[in-house]
């Protein structure tokens, strides 16, 4: 394969990872009137989506109970809650809207609380199950890897959550954009992210963008979990990629295995830019268009 060639996979994925200081500011500039739209505080909330969607829900849920806003909880929309009744508002994530399991799951929770679609695409069988619906259709990712649209949608829930440090989240990503990227394709088999909090369901959503588009080996933990066995797997060709502080006695360890240990200072959304651009040039490196990878599709509906 020509390095031009080679330059060519990925470019809508590329396109999309770029322009999201652009479509962070967008949401950040959304009126209050779609801001209304979100659960109010003390609202018992579930937030439903499939991979991508799912721990963007599971992070909101996380963030949400740390700023005291309200008992929250997130749920793949294939492995629901038992507790249906016990919610006020529920979130489906989707950017297509015609995922076969949250369509499901929507209307599962029909009826019993107040439906709230955060969609990429509007006119969808998602919007017509929701009583509300947040149109981020300008964020919507054509590739099949998501990146704008999930980072987008947790820089907006953030917003309304009245999260101060959300205002300078735009500037931060275009900084990544601009300098030169972190890790180089080639380096490493085996990436492992941690994280804590928040930034721990953004690990696993991390670790699934360089599976999704790149086929790597990847793992997520926290970061207290580390040493508690996946440790084991460490060695030379091991990148450790934290979203969180690690403690000393856990990095010594680390480094100890001969993996490579990188700890974020940034804030985990926008360390995910960065994933993103490791995962366009290691996919690129194999030879795989991350536009479109093997047996991925942008919505799983029944029969695929």
């Amino acid at each position: 394969m020509t390095s031009d060639v080679a330059q060519t996979l990925g470019a809508l994925t590329e396109a999309e990872v770029a322009d999201q200081p652009r479509s962070w500011r967008t949401a950040l500039g959304l009126p209050d009137q779609v801001l209304s739209l979100l659960p109010a505080p003390d609202e018992r909330v579930l937030g439903i989506g499939c991979g991508t969607s799912y721990y963007a829900m599971e992070a909101y849920a996380r963030t949400r109970e740390q700023l005291g806003a309200g008992w929250t909880r997130a749920a793949f929309a294939s492995e629901l809650p038992a507790d249906y009744d016990d919610y006020d508002v529920v979130l489906l994530l989707s950017r297509s809207g015609t995922t076969s399991d949250l369509l499901r799951a929507g209307a599962t929770y029909r009826s019993r609380a107040r439906l709230v679609a955060l969609l990429g695409t509007p006119g969808s069988p998602a919007e017509e199950l929701a009583d509300d619906v947040v149109d981020l259709s300008f964020a919507d990712d054509r590739s099949v890897v998501q990146t704008r649209f999930p980072t987008t949608v947790l820089a907006l829930l953030r917003r309304g959550l009245g999260d101060p440090s959300v205002a300078a989240l735009p500037d931060a990503a275009q900084d990544a954009l601009d300098e030169q990227p972190v890790i180089g394709p080639g380096a490493f088999d085996h990436v492992v992210f941690l994280g804590t909090g928040a930034s721990y369901p953004l690990a696993h959503e991390a670790a699934l963008k360089l599976r999704e588009s790149a086929a790597l080996w990847t793992e997520a933990y926290p970061v207290g979990e580390y040493l508690h066995g996946p440790v084991a797997c460490a060695g030379s060709r091991s990148l450790v990629w934290s979203l969180a502080p690690v403690p000393e006695a856990v990095a010594r360890t680390i480094r100890a295995t001969g993996a490579a240990l990188r700890i974020a200072s940034a804030d985990p959304l926008v360390e995910l830019v960065r994933v993103h651009r490791m995962a366009i040039a290691y996919a690129r490196a194999r030879g795989i268009d991350c536009d479109d990878p093997p047996f991925l599709s942008r919505s799983v509906t029944d029969g695929e």
